[in-house]
């Protein structure tokens, strides 16, 4: 199989799957015009976390890596009212463009943008949140993981992007330091008595991936 096989199969389920709307696709096109890397998760990848959100009847969701909004946007959606989100981003300008994303949205009220390195935002948080998404610099993901099982309830869940690099993550000596910060991540989450979890391949228009999904273990 090809990307362009991918690519159209993730096409197929958006029109069976997730109607148009108006919010998310000025969120892409706002973050384009800003010169925002295109790393956002895809419309696929988005409506599974907000299923996630929804399934675990998240009130209080963290996710560490805001981009432009859209993950953000397909997260918030998912709260009841009174929930909310937090998320940490490092730049400026991101952080600038996801709250404009989130407010065309109808969803500033419900959002927190936090500024600043997540490893110093994070200390600051008071829990517990019922999911967190990882999404953000891949060397610091052991770090992150740290601090999202000390914030995160019984039964919360913990969601990372990115853990399979294209399949680079069974190369043992990767000079990749992506790469070397996700196979860190993936030992340290094996390693957590307190959780339970898998990882899942994903190929689509994002091209070849995977997510971490991470069950903080009831006490």
């Amino acid at each position: 199989m090809s990307q362009d096989v991918w690519t159209s199969v993730d096409r197929y389920i958006a029109e069976q799957f997730i109607p148009e709307d108006a919010a998310l696709d000025e969120a892409l096109r706002e973050s384009a015009r800003a010169g925002l890397p295109s790393i956002a998760v895809s419309a696929a990848q988005g409506k599974w976390l907000h299923l996630l959100a929804r399934a675990v009847g998240a009130r209080r969701i963290l996710e560490i890596g805001t981009l432009g909004g859209y993950s953000g946007i397909w997260l918030a959606r998912a709260l009841p009212a009174g929930g909310r989100l937090t998320t940490l981003e490092l730049d400026a300008a991101h952080a600038e463009v996801a709250r404009k994303n989130f407010v065309r949205a109808g969803l500033g009220d419900a959002i927190e943008i936090r500024l600043g390195p997540a490893l110093q935002t994070l200390p600051t948080l008071r829990g517990p949140f019922d999911l967190i998404f990882i999404d953000a610099d891949k060397p610091g993901y052991t770090d992150y993981f740290g601090w999202a099982v000390r914030l995160a309830r019984p039964g919360a869940l913990i969601i990372a992007d990115n853990v399979v690099r294209n399949g680079a993550i069974v190369e043992p000596r990767s000079a990749d330091t992506a790469v070397r910060g996700i196979q860190r991540f993936n030992a340290a989450v094996a390693a957590e008595p307190r959780v339970t979890a898998t990882a899942l391949q994903t190929v689509g228009i994002k091209g070849y991936d995977g997510f971490a999904v991470i069950l903080v273990e009831p006490s």
